[in-house]
């Protein structure tokens, strides 16, 4: 067996080369031309929303307003909102039937910097909730008309944030071809480590990531504690609450936090089963988060070690993903790991997704279902930080969307079906354009969407 494009992608159903795979999706451009991918038309029946408040009467009343509150903040809040209503949208639209585990929330705002196990910070995708096996083109339209929606909220012109979408439409083919040239073992290791080297980048990109990495350090579960919690007179630590953001949860007794607990250590690897014996749960409060996640129950456990050394996980409840839900999308998992026993547990599509998309993944990820609702379980706080993208310069924004985009071909480039998305794609300008036609097409409704639930809102129709 030859390397590069000569290399083999194996299924379950037998050996399949990149060639042949990458020469089946050109052939598949026949009956579904790229430029196909470009046409973006309303449905008569949309329901921008009634999918709002739909979604809405599935989250806690009292967090309701926070989150239309949130969403109303601008286009791009809005947008980041909203992956129900696109996945709606993109269910009506012909695709290359070509499934793969995609994010389904793949925009800007969640891409990101966070601590890997060896303590090396790498930049890579940081929201699975929505992540399911689905249409590779649902990532990759989310992700363009984000650049769109984004763009324009830095104060870009039209034209400016069309020729962004279409460079970073550019960046994700490219990068998935080059993909193609490496084993898939090769593709597997690549961690997407971020230093602060010199002279490979733009003076205010470097000094853009120099900021990011100082900031990433002070993110730790030591300055959580110092900064929410209080130490008693007995010694025991406990969360000072901020409501609405930081409030008791109610069910939250000690022998149902001790129960979560137990059926979490028993989903996480050996390893960090024995180390999280050395750890006790000091204290556990809700906690908002996000802007689409806001009303979903969210909470963060302060656990204490031998030495009172903080640890902090974040429990988080996870539901039906919305390429499910709204996309009509039948199967959740990969067959490559959806026949498992624990392919039912929503938790587990969370933690299995981001652990196949992401270069290197959370060592404390886990799941639990309880009383017919399920989370997943992560660390909080870990040296993780995002990119503020309204800070953004032009060329710096230019720079961090092409690191989004050829991270987003990495993620992608995990699947089996990698090579012949790379040979539909092409080495032309075809699907960019097409791409960035489509995106830009649906950053105009997405900002009528956006205007609909202002004068909602507004007139009383939906209460914020």
């Amino acid at each position: 067996m030859g390397s590069g494009v000569e290399g083999t992608e194996s299924t379950g159903a037998g050996r399949r080369t990149i060639t042949s795979e990458m020469s089946r999706g050109k052939e598949t451009r026949r009956h579904c031309p790229r430029s196909g991918l470009g046409n973006y038309s309303a449905s008569s029946d949309r329901d921008p929303l009634g999918i709002i408040q739909r979604q809405n009467g599935t989250r806690l009343p009292e967090l309701v307003p926070l989150r239309l509150e949130r969403m109303l903040a601008s286009p791009f809040a809005f947008y980041r909102g909203t992956a129900a209503l696109q996945a709606a949208d993109m269910a009506r639209e012909a695709t290359t039937g070509q499934p793969i585990t995609i994010c389904g929330d793949a925009h800007v705002g969640n891409f990101g910097l966070y601590a890997s196990p060896q303590r090396s910070m790498v930049f890579d995708l940081n929201d699975f909730d929505e992540a399911a096996y689905g249409p590779w083109e649902w990532d990759v339209k989310r992700f363009v008309t984000s650049v769109v929606i984004a763009a324009q909220h830095n104060g870009l012109p039209e034209s400016t944030a069309r020729d962004a979408a279409q460079s970073a439409a550019a960046s994700y083919r490219a990068g998935l071809r080059d993909m193609m040239k490496l084993e898939a073992l090769e593709r597997y290791y690549l961690s997407g480590e971020v230093t602060r080297s010199r002279g490979k980048r733009r003076q205010s990109s470097q000094l853009l990531i120099d900021r990011a990495l100082a900031a990433g350090k002070r993110r730790t579960a030591h300055r959580v504690v110092k900064k929410i919690t209080v130490r008693n007179p007995d010694g025991s630590l406990s969360i000072v609450l901020n409501p609405p953001t930081l409030m008791r949860v109610p069910e939250a007794t000690e022998e149902l936090v001790a129960e979560i607990y137990a059926k979490y250590c028993q989903t996480v690897s050996p390893d960090i089963a024995v180390l999280l014996a050395h750890y006790r749960i000091a204290d556990i409060a809700r906690r908002v988060v996000g802007v689409g996640s806001v009303g979903t129950r969210c909470s963060i456990a302060i656990l204490e070690g031998p030495a009172n050394e903080p640890l902090v996980l974040q429990v988080k409840q996870a539901a039906l993903s919305v390429v499910n839900e709204y996309g009509g999308i039948d199967t959740e998992l990969s067959p490559e790991i959806g026949r498992r026993a624990a392919a039912a547990e929503p938790g587990f599509r969370v933690t299995a997704s981001q652990r196949i998309l992401q270069a290197v993944s959370d060592p404390f990820l886990g799941f639990v279902t309880l009383d017919d609702r399920a989370f997943y379980i992560r660390q909080f706080r870990d040296h993780n930080v995002s990119f503020d993208l309204e800070t953004l310069d032009a060329e710096s924004f230019a720079d961090y969307v092409d690191a989004c985009a050829v991270t987003l071909a990495r993620t992608h480039a995990q699947s089996p079906n990698a090579a012949f998305i790379a040979g539909y794609l092409g080495s032309g300008g075809s699907f960019d354009n097409a791409l960035a036609r489509w995106a830009t097409s649906y950053a105009r409704q997405s900002l009528a969407d956006y205007q609909a639930l202002v004068d909602a809102v507004n007139s009383g129709r939906l209460g914020a």
